[in-house]
């Protein structure tokens, strides 16, 4: 596959070290996070979206909250605050590379059966921690993941920029931004007010 510049990605062993930098230490999931970004990334033809040139052709979607997200975040370059970088709480090892000018995208899911097969390729290391982090860094693509092109369904409000879209919540007066609201009995309120959230307001402070 043709990279659509002469840029280049560092090799997967020095991205793997830089990750493992970035995110704190190395374990498993940070093997599996860089070499799912490298292979999605060479699915839909980026070399090296942190460039200016292609830094806002992609959108990933990660499925989990986790080592692999950080380590995808590394290479691609993509973030939330960016809007690049995508969060779907599915619990899944997973994750879709989109590539916004082509519209081609790849779904990428870890397999389970990885981590069975880790001890044929790190033969003589007994902790199961080490044994799938050597393994999983040569280990054949095929045996580490399921690829799928996908269709992905992209809203102008889910795209990276300014907000497009406002709202406000017609019970607590919260501007909802980038159509995250919800209607409930015709009124148009924030994900709190109208399914409730993941806290619960005590007392309010005053700030001075």
């Amino acid at each position: 596959m043709k990279n659509n510049t002469n840029d280049k990605m560092k090799p997967v062993e020095t991205l793997i070290e830089g990750s493992a930098k970035a995110h704190g230490h190395l374990c498993p999931g940070q093997v599996i996070g860089v070499r799912m970004a490298v292979l999605g990334l060479e699915l839909i033809g980026l070399s090296n979206p942190k460039e200016t040139s292609q830094i806002k052709k992609l959108i990933v979607y990660v499925e989990m909250d986790r080592c692999a997200t950080d380590a995808i975040s590394y290479v691609t370059g993509v973030t939330l605050g960016r809007r690049s970088l995508k969060f779907m709480d599915y619990g899944i090892m997973a994750a879709t590379f989109v590539n916004l000018e082509t519209k081609k995208a790849f779904r990428i899911l870890s397999l389970e059966k990885s981590r069975d097969l880790a001890k044929d390729y790190a033969t003589g290391i007994e902790d199961n921690h080490l044994q799938q982090t050597k393994a999983y860094k040569i280990m054949p693509l095929s045996e580490l993941f399921e690829v799928c092109e996908v269709q992905v369904n992209l809203h102008d409000s889910d795209m990276p920029g300014p907000s497009r879209y406002k709202a406000v919540c017609e019970k607590c007066q919260i501007v909802i931004r980038d159509r995250k609201e919800i209607t409930r009995n015709g009124k148009i309120l924030c994900h709190s007010c109208g399914l409730g959230g993941y806290y619960k307001n005590k007392s309010r402070i005053i700030l001075t």
